[in-house]
């Protein structure tokens, strides 16, 4: 992945399907086709859509619930004229006050494994850390000349997850890729201009050297510490 990717949030407010569940009877999802047949027409279908598309939004800000039945009264108070129960001025507030906590709670969340990784990595023989926290290894050196930010160069890499999950890799597809130094995330620009040509290093990127509190894609999560194995073959075009 050597282009930060950038994800819109989509804030789409539709009804959520609220399905009833009986005391002390064992609940039961709905059948797909008994989902499909609440689907009678297009207005039903894209209510349904913006429904998803806000939920899995959401949930994906760090918000693990939300009142279906008070966002199915909002729209429908709203579309039929129907008094509103909080007021415009006071609608931004309530959504910011909750997205804010939810976003503090997953960051608290998805940067434990991160930190706890990169305390006891850093301990590690033959480790190296620079003054912004990236960490790296040497796995073969060289004595080739380094690049600077404004060089394009051209690398074999694999990168991954903490989980070893390979989100990308030049060595998967048969052929390097080139690039110019200054376009590619915080941690490779750092990295890249401490290697000699010919050489191979490791590199451990935290999240905020890497993609940040946003991720990058499906591939990579928000706060994802990033492990790269990079060899660069060549400065210039």
């Amino acid at each position: 992945m050597m282009k930060p990717i950038t994800i819109a949030g989509i804030m789409a407010f539709a009804a959520l399907p609220v399905f009833s569940q009986q005391k002390n009877k064992q609940q039961t999802s709905p059948t797909q086709t008994q989902v499909n047949s609440m689907l009678e027409s297009q207005i039903d279908s894209a209510s349904y859509a913006f429904g998803l598309s806000m939920a899995r939004d959401l949930k994906k800000r760090g918000l693990k619930s939300l009142n279906g039945k008070l966002v199915a009264q909002a729209i429908d108070d709203y579309f039929t004229d129907q008094p509103l129960r909080i007021k415009e001025e006071d609608e931004y507030k309530a959504i910011s006050e909750v997205l804010m906590a939810a976003a503090e709670e997953l960051k608290k969340e998805q940067t434990a494994e991160g930190d706890a990784f990169l305390a006891q990595n850093k301990t590690k023989p033959g480790i190296h850390t620079t003054a912004s926290g990236l960490q790296y290894e040497i796995v073969r050196n060289a004595e080739g000349p380094k690049p600077t930010e404004t060089d394009s160069v051209t690398v074999h890499y694999k990168g991954a997850l903490l989980n070893g999950k390979v989100f990308d890799s030049s060595y998967d597809r048969g052929e390097p890729i080139s690039f110019e130094l200054g376009r590619v995330i915080q941690g490779w620009q750092e990295g890249l201009k401490l290697m000699p040509v010919g050489a191979y290093y490791r590199f451990y990127i935290p999240y905020q050297l890497g993609y940040g509190e946003r991720g990058a894609g499906g591939d990579i999560p928000p706060y994802s510490v990033l492990v790269f194995d990079v060899e660069l073959l060549k400065i210039g075009s």
